[in-house]
């Protein structure tokens, strides 16, 4: 009898050794999952498809896909402050590969195990190779980070460093391998981001973040879209992007500063801090371990005058930026 759906799910997506989460009631097997939720509590819910070709070059290895799908995942629950909790993921193959589902899976679940966070159900289909994860996380009640709060005088920060993904990308489109350290830690920073989880805890439950969301399309479009929903604007200081020392070495400053603007795939989280909580980041942050930088403020706009939302400076001077743009599906 040949092998068929129910056969991949049995062999490839029960795989994890880790005790399952004691809030999955019902789990794969069933029609549908059946979780619980404490009182005070909300669940914060995410999805994202990626495409062959589109979300993802044809030569990447299972590893890397399977870690990237579920980290883009996550980091969308860190933007809100939510603790990963369930996953659930539809999985469309052109054919049964044994053993790049074995490496997918294997990865898939690693990733999974060190967040602690359940597969509770999906589907699997034949066609083009394409992933969709819902992803949904466990928020305190009135604790999330939404885009809409963002106030005047607020400051901008953003995690980690900017532009990395952006510049491993360029290697891997172009069918280049890694040939020396610098260019090895960008492809890495591309196929591995890491979801900013326990930060945007962290901002969630001190209440010192007025606002956030991850960097996945570009630091210059995430933030207009605080921006617009928000309904202010922002200086950003270009002085002040957090470039890593291989991007800038590879790519020399004026084309880091592009990929940090507008790169995308960064993974990181960008928020912003009301001046009166300021002082107590560095308490409430320091045992995390993730770097942070103020790269600017929220300023008040008057759209009539003035169309972009997003002010540049350079040493304290305005200065004039053709930005790339960040990433759109449709354009």
């Amino acid at each position: 009898m040949s092998e068929g759906e129910f056969d991949i799910i049995q062999r490839y997506f029960t795989a994890s050794k880790r005790s399952p989460r004691k809030d999955v009631l019902l789990s794969v097997g069933d029609d549908c999952a059946v979780t619980e939720l404490n009182p005070n509590q909300h669940l914060a819910i995410t999805t994202d498809t990626m495409v062959e070709n589109i979300h993802f070059l044809p030569n990447i290895s299972p590893t890397d896909l399977a870690y990237k799908a579920v980290a883009g995942n996550l980091s969308d629950l860190a933007s809100m402050g939510a603790e990963p909790a369930w996953i659930s993921l539809a999985l469309t193959l052109p054919k049964i590969d044994h053993p790049w589902l074995e490496e997918f899976s294997k990865s898939f679940f690693s990733i999974l195990d060190h967040y602690n966070v359940d597969l509770i159900g999906g589907d699997t289909t034949k066609g083009p190779l394409s992933i969709t994860i819902t992803a949904q996380g466990i928020i305190a009640k009135d604790k999330a980070l939404c885009r809409h709060n963002a106030k005047v005088g607020d400051w901008v920060y953003v995690s980690g460093t900017l532009g990395d993904s952006a510049g491993g990308l360029s290697y891997l489109l172009q069918g280049k391998s890694a040939v020396n350290s610098a260019q090895e830690f960008l492809i890495r920073r591309h196929l591995h981001p890491t979801p900013r989880v326990l930060l945007g805890m962290e901002l969630s439950l001190t209440g010192l973040a007025s606002s956030a969301i991850d960097i996945s399309d570009g630091c210059a479009a995430d933030l207009t879209h605080i921006l617009e929903r928000s309904q202010c604007g922002a200086v950003i200081e270009l002085d002040k992007l957090p470039l890593s020392a291989e991007l800038v070495s590879e790519f020399g400053l004026a084309q880091a500063e592009q990929y940090a603007l507008c790169g995308g795939e960064d993974y990181e989280l960008c928020f912003t801090v009301p001046d009166s909580n300021r002082a107590k980041l560095d308490k409430a942050l320091s045992h995390i371990g993730v770097k942070y930088t103020c790269i600017g403020q929220i300023r008040a706009i008057n759209p009539m005058k003035n169309k972009k939302r997003i002010q540049f400076q350079r040493n304290g001077q305005p200065v004039e930026l053709e930005l790339m743009g960040g990433f759109d599906h449709f354009k």
